[in-house]
């Protein structure tokens, strides 16, 4: 190991009595010397792509990116509901009104032939309950149908709240907390490939 340290070749750089406080400082609060500090600061920099001449972007700027993203996601969901879920509706809506008419059509068939014969009713009576039952059973099996989508849809909402809630999460790490990042940006991209 003292080979090792014989074989490391330190350089000095200059630096002003402001940026030397501020060194002391951050030594002094994360228990480091002055060596590891800045060589821990420049490599967080390089893993964080973070060009230093650069200015920091606002808070505010980052909440209004942050707020476009969400409402891009909240217009998306918008969207799918209009796509899928309104058709489904319409569809059921549509499947109502034609059963209210079969039935009033139906109705009518029966009172005609009430009049006209009464050993005809029974026979009209069972073919009623035939034709319910079947325009019933389609309606239960299309309200099924429904009622599974739905759940897909509440499980897809739920996962949309989630990465929502970790992007917010994510945006609002601080500089310091890299280890956080990583494990947030697993948890999306596991989030995001799930089925």
């Amino acid at each position: 190991m003292t080979k090792q340290n014989r074989n490391i070749i330190f350089t000095t750089i200059a630096i002003d009595k402001e940026t030397d406080r501020i060194i002391e400082k951050l030594c002094k609060r994360y228990s480091l010397k002055k060596g590891e500090i800045t060589k821990l600061a420049f490599l967080y920099l390089d893993k964080a792509n973070i060009n230093p001449s650069e200015a920091l972007e606002s808070t505010k700027a980052e909440l209004k990116k942050i707020n476009k993203r969400q409402d891009d996601i909240i217009r998306f969901i918008r969207h799918y509901e209009e796509e899928q879920l309104n058709p489904m509706i319409r569809t059921s809506n549509s499947i109502a009104t034609r059963f209210e008419n079969i039935a009033k059509s139906m109705e009518d068939v029966i009172l005609s032939h009430l009049k006209a014969n009464q050993e005809g009713q029974s026979n009209l009576l069972k073919l009623l309950s035939d034709k319910l039952t079947e325009h019933a059973n389609a309606i239960n099996h299309q309200s099924k149908q429904i009622s599974s989508v739905a759940q897909v849809q509440q499980g897809g909402n739920k996962k949309m709240l989630k990465l929502i809630a970790l992007y917010s999460e994510l945006a609002t790490c601080g500089v310091m907390e890299g280890k956080k990042k990583e494990t947030l940006k697993t948890e999306i991209v596991n989030l995001i490939n799930s089925q």
